[in-house]
């Protein structure tokens, strides 16, 4: 029982309703063209979630064992950080995660197209094995490509790109593009996460070797590099909703703006790194309200 919670924490399971953001939009969008299977959305949600735990742990276990997190680390401790679970146990639980990762990814493949549509069966087999790759080397392997500012290139074609119009995919066997305005915006807002996480980590992860997009860029011109991130989302997405216009409901997303807006000039005033992390739940809430508020806004009739 004294192990259940260090494990809880290192799964970080606050993560996990920014990881299923665009698995609501393409679900939403694909609801509003006319397919729907509760069997695919359960499956998608499952794996997606299942994909961000494997990240998790294996971003303690990459950054644990290269002393990444230390003592000027700001934030939650880590598992491995607090010596709480052993790197031996961190390494036996992500193992485990990618057996169940392979399950479920081939359960959602199968009960999305069947044996049919073997093309698209090889694709998102595909899809799921670079979603493994990319969960395990962000902190793990001899050239993570977290530790060479290609977490946000990452995290952008992942959270965004792959998750809401792979999932749309899913139920439509096509590719439309009305999911593909929402993808970029969402990306960009999952981008904007990471970044937070980083200009709270700048001094930490530039102390121990770990270059991230922040790193390079200095705080002053990450902050700059934040505001575009959120205020291109928010502008994209009324641009989509002008171009894509059904009804008022479609607008029901302006909600999320306002925890948006609030965020961006709590990080204009930010100077401390305790300021970044304080905004992270509030951005990753406020992504998941968005996907959800834009999703359900184009299937209320």
């Amino acid at each position: 029982m004294k192990k259940i919670k260090p494990w809880l924490s290192a799964m970080r399971l606050r993560t996990l309703p920014l990881s299923v953001s665009g698995i609501i939009l393409g679900t939403c969008f694909s609801y509003f063209n006319g397919q729907f299977s509760w069997w695919v959305l359960i499956l998608a949600i499952l794996t997606t979630m299942s994909l961000q735990v494997l990240s998790n742990l294996a971003n303690d276990y990459g950054d644990g064992v290269r002393g990444t997190d230390n003592e000027e680390r700001v934030g939650p401790e880590r598992a491995i950080q607090s010596g709480e679970i052993s790197p031996t146990e961190m390494l036996d639980a992500i193992k485990f995660n990618i057996i169940v990762v392979i399950l479920l990814t081939l359960a959602l493949i199968w009960a999305a197209f069947g044996p049919t549509n073997f093309l698209f069966l090889l694709l998102f087999v595909f899809l799921g094995g670079l979603s493994v790759y990319a969960a395990l080397n962000y902190t793990m392997g001899d050239s993570p490509y977290g530790y060479r500012a290609l977490g946000d290139v990452f995290v952008f074609i992942f959270f965004g790109l792959v998750s809401t119009i792979g999932s749309y995919l899913l139920y439509m066997h096509r590719i439309d593009h009305i999911v593909v305005l929402p993808a970029i915006a969402l990306g960009f807002l999952s981008v904007g996460v990471l970044n937070l996480n980083n200009m709270r980590d700048i001094n930490s992860d530039s102390n121990a070797g770990k270059i991230t997009l922040v790193v390079k860029l200095g705080l002053d011109r990450a902050k700059k590099y934040h505001y575009f991130l959120i205020i291109g989302a928010m502008t994209m997405i009324v641009l989509f909703s002008l171009l894509y216009y059904v009804e008022p409901y479609n607008f029901l997303y302006a909600i999320a703006f306002i925890p948006l807006i609030i965020h961006v000039k709590k990080i204009k005033a930010a100077k401390e790194p305790s300021d970044f992390d304080n905004q992270l739940k509030v951005l990753a809430l406020s992504t998941f309200l968005f996907a959800l508020l834009l999703g359900v806004g184009y299937i209320l009739h």
